[in-house]
């Protein structure tokens, strides 16, 4: 699958590996903002869309093993020999099955608040409600907004959502395949990298009022990256959007530690 991505910034001789960006569930590429751009200052940065996410394809299939291919082989279309790779949820989950399927191509890891362990389902009901969504009733995305809001009374949760709706031909339509994330989330909520492990440097960065990593996670964590450093700041699980300065502050220094 030919993901698409966006390429900011041009490689170094300080710093030659690429910085890949991976984005969470329901996000794209684009979500990285301020993250992307001060990086690329430094390195070339390449944010790239998951499939059924974003402007990537569209595909029935979305295993963890799918999205390291998916992964696999833009690196093989870019020439890239070895990443930095910085993956949020979903992507945190991705960048891990890469890095301990591939960790040839791997430089370092920064996962963000993501661990091992299987999850409760925190998301089918949204999705079955913007699936519930008739578009066709729809003349804007304040229309569709009104009508999610009694499935999905927050409204952030609501704002982020509608940022998939798109008008194709003078029609609102969803540009994440719903349909495959429904039946794929199941699998992508299961537990993950179980019986492999990874002892290239890595960094798993928390949100302290976040559930998503707990203090057990972490000595589990530490049973499979054997060389992983660990970082909370203050926020909830959108670490790198609520707390961009710090955020950015523990990679730069986790990148530049030789």
């Amino acid at each position: 699958m030919q993901l698409h991505y966006r390429i900011f910034g041009s490689p170094t001789s300080g710093n030659p590996h690429p910085l890949v960006l991976l984005h969470g569930l329901f996000g794209s590429g684009d979500n990285w903002g301020a993250v992307a751009k001060h990086f690329a200052q430094q390195y070339q940065v390449i944010s790239v869309d998951l499939r059924n996410h974003g402007r990537s394809p569209h595909n029935e299939s979305q295993t963890y093993a799918d999205m390291a291919n998916d992964l696999l082989e833009l690196c093989d279309a870019l020439n890239l020999d070895r990443i930095h790779l910085l993956g949020h949820s979903l992507g945190g989950k991705t960048a891990m099955q890469f890095a301990t399927h591939h960790p040839d191509r791997l430089e370092k890891l920064i996962v963000v608040d993501m661990a091992i362990r299987a999850y409760a389902d925190a998301y089918t009901h949204m999705i079955d409600a913007m699936l519930a969504v008739d578009l066709n009733a729809m003349q804007s995305r304040g229309d569709a907004d009104k009508a999610l809001v009694s499935a999905i009374p927050h409204t952030t949760v609501r704002q982020f959502l509608l940022m998939n709706l798109i008008k194709i031909e003078n029609k609102l339509a969803w540009r994440i395949n719903l349909a495959a994330l429904r039946n794929n989330y199941p699998h992508m909520i299961k537990a993950i990298c179980e019986n492999t492990h990874y002892e290239k440097p890595s960094l798993f960065i928390r949100g302290e009022r976040s559930d998503y990593v707990r203090d057990a996670d972490i000595q589990h964590i530490k049973t499979h990256f054997t060389n992983a450093q660990f970082a909370s700041l203050a926020t909830n699980h959108w670490v790198h959007a609520e707390q961009p300065q710090a955020f950015i502050a523990l990679v730069d220094n986790f990148l530049a530690d030789q």
